[in-house]
């Protein structure tokens, strides 16, 4: 073999081998991509005693998770902040104000995992930094997983208190409860 035709081989190897793991590593993150259309992000607070049910519209975010692994697993979510659906367009945008999500400012929420902690066979509590309105907190949340076909299913909830991220007008305080419980039902096609 020519010495120009082993440097051609060899030169288009190193150049198509990180391309080529590149697509992979790309193609492997595509794949824990959370599935918008079939997932739910629901924050329910009291107002004057009686739940509310609130949805997020728009979300996204990757859960890699293995089974075999789950300590393994990593997830990242982000929320736009701005998509909030109270099921009433004036209240809906009330929550946009600065008092309340400053979403001109802070458009985005977002969790990030730092700790996963299996529990029993499908359950994890998954520890994390949760970021509103440009306050971080660390939460654990108890996570359960399913598989329905190809698709890992996660579910779960947690309480969190508005005042903690400066969220809130002083003159709600009296009809406006503190705590929020945030659920999550998220699909995630899996391996």
């Amino acid at each position: 073999m020519p010495a120009g035709s082993l440097f051609r081989r060899s030169c288009t190897t190193w150049v198509l081998l990180p391309l080529c793991s590149l697509l992979v590593a790309t193609a492997l993150a595509a794949d824990s991509s959370i599935t918008l259309a079939q997932s739910t992000v629901i924050a329910t607070f009291r107002q004057q005693d009686i739940p509310v049910d609130a949805s997020f519209r728009t979300f996204s975010g990757t859960i890699a998770y293995d089974a075999a692994r789950p300590e393994a697993t990593r997830a990242s979510l982000v929320v736009g902040m701005y998509s909030l659906d109270i099921g009433d367009e004036d209240t809906s945008a009330e929550v946009r104000k600065p008092a309340w999500f400053d979403s001109a400012h802070f458009p985005q929420s977002s969790f990030q995992s730092t700790l996963i902690t299996p529990r029993a066979a499908g359950h994890f509590d998954a520890t994390g930094v949760l970021t509103i309105k440009g306050q971080a907190r660390t939460i654990t949340v108890a996570v359960t997983v399913q598989r329905s076909g190809r698709t890992n299913v996660f579910d779960g909830s947690f309480e969190l208190s508005r005042r903690d991220f400066g969220i809130g007008d002083p003159a709600w305080e009296k009809v406006l409860d503190d705590k929020v419980r945030v659920r999550f039902h998220l699909l995630a096609p899996g391996d």
